[in-house]
């Protein structure tokens, strides 16, 4: 099946006249009237029933017609695409990431991507790792970077990327930034900024019987960072967050938190090429050395 015999056979299924469906073609009548025929053999049975002005779809063809407008569009599609990769044009790719990984994280990365793909264009959508899985689940973003998701759906693909413990965060200048380990007591009464991971934080600490908890509740890191950087609070973050002058970072004795980090996706939805290359990138990227 050649695609100028799909093209010619959508062009008489729409006019159903042979002769203006050769006008839009840009075709003689009898070269439209040809390829139509062999297509017709090739599917072995009648696509059309000619009978002059009364020329209309058999079963066959009705069945066909969908079909081959799929194949076509698909076929232009595909043309554009390739069209636009060798001229380096535009290629949108919608990534969700939650709110506690850091940028600095994947920039090598989407680097990378950009290097091969240098017509990308990034779009980013922050969230909690709720409003991550819907987005994701409703095609809002292609790909999406989180620590576990709150749904449970059957067609998400899961890439576990790596797991990293939490550590406290707190300024240089906070009393218990000299230590070099904080026993997990020693948080009572210590304002906690909790971002993502806050309902597991305090739920922990409240088991290890300390008062800790109080304190401030954000959704952006880098709005948690900010506060630590003048000293309005400590928090328990990822060991990925990238390291500032300002803030000491403390290990706490009986606190045992972390998370696993997972690249996700929805299965049977198809992939943009740049987003099926950020995939293999992601998962073949060695993640000790950005942990370290």
């Amino acid at each position: 099946m050649e695609m100028h015999q799909v093209r010619y056979f959508l062009a008489v299924a729409r006019t159903l006249n042979f002769t203006r469906a050769a006008e839009q073609c840009n075709v003689s009548q009898p070269a439209l009237t040809r390829a139509i025929r062999q297509l017709e053999e090739e599917l072995c049975g009648e696509l059309l029933r000619r009978e002059g002005k009364l020329s209309h779809l058999t079963e066959l063809g009705q069945r066909m017609q969908p079909l081959m407008q799929q194949c076509y569009e698909s076929a232009l599609a595909a043309k554009s695409l390739a069209s636009s990769l060798k001229k380096g044009e535009a290629q949108p790719l919608s990534v969700g990431l939650s709110y506690t990984i850091d940028m600095r994280l994947l920039a090598p990365v989407l680097a990378e991507l950009q290097r091969a793909f240098v017509g990308v264009q990034l779009s980013v959508l922050r969230g909690n790792t709720g409003e991550i899985g819907d987005a994701l689940q409703k095609g809002r973003v292609e790909l999406a970077v989180a620590g576990p998701l709150e749904q449970v759906w059957d067609r998400f693909d899961t890439w576990p990327l790596f797991e990293e413990s939490f550590e406290l965060l707190m300024h240089r200048d906070h009393p218990l930034a000299n230590a070099e380990i904080v026993d997990v007591r020693e948080l009572a009464d210590q304002r906690l900024l909790m971002s993502e991971q806050a309902e597991g934080m305090a739920q922990v600490l409240g088991e290890r019987n300390t008062s800790a908890g109080a304190g401030h509740r954000l959704s952006s890191l880098d709005d948690v960072l900010a506060l630590i950087a003048v000293n309005l609070g400590i928090a328990l973050l990822p060991q990925s967050v990238g390291r500032h002058a300002e803030l000491r970072r403390v290990t706490v004795a009986g606190l045992e938190l972390s998370r696993k980090v997972s690249l996700y996706g929805v299965a049977g939805r198809p992939r943009s090429p740049a987003g099926d290359a950020l995939m293999k990138l992601l998962r073949a990227r060695d993640w000790s050395a950005s942990l370290a």
